[in-house]
């Protein structure tokens, strides 16, 4: 939304928006109920959707959060939330071009210089079947999306 705010600001000019244009202003708003029910329900749920899918990745794989004999556990947990939460801000805000600019580029970089683009394939598809199973269709409608990006960006291998 932001993001296309300050793409018509640039476009307009001096002049007023046609009705085209604000088509995107029309249908956030039409959307803004569900958007703030699915941010606040992933408010709520996060930590059990990435207990959830922490569990079910181990039963997939035990040895997805080893490396080197190190236990990695902990460190995908705080890395899965955060990114839960900006994608909780962008489900809000309608915004995927600015999470996929702040955070999945640069998270991009570390997760390629630690290889951790397996796990991190793994860890957005099982994801995305937990918040299936958690959220209403038309929540999870608005936040798979966003995790799929994830998935696309952060675990592809190159």
């Amino acid at each position: 939304m932001l993001s296309q705010l300050e793409r018509l600001t640039r476009e307009i000019d001096g002049r007023y928006a046609s009705d085209a244009e604000l088509t995107f202003a029309i249908d956030y708003v039409r959307s803004f109920n569900l958007r703030v029910q699915t941010y606040q329900r992933l408010q709520e749920l996060e930590t059990t959707l990435v207990q959830q899918t922490y569990t079910k990745m181990r039963s997939i794989d035990p040895s997805v959060f080893s490396h080197g004999g190190d236990d990695l556990s902990a460190k995908w947990k705080r890395d899965t939330l955060r990114v839960m939460r900006y994608v909780a801000v962008a489900v809000l805000m309608d915004d995927t071009e600015t999470f996929r600019e702040r955070l999945l580029l640069w998270f991009q970089t570390i997760m390629r210089a630690f290889g951790a683009q397996r796990s991190c394939n793994l860890t957005y598809q099982v994801l995305q079947e937990v918040v299936k199973q958690s959220l209403t269709a038309p929540q999870a409608n608005l936040v798979c999306p966003l995790l799929e990006l994830s998935r696309r960006t952060l675990g592809t291998l190159t």
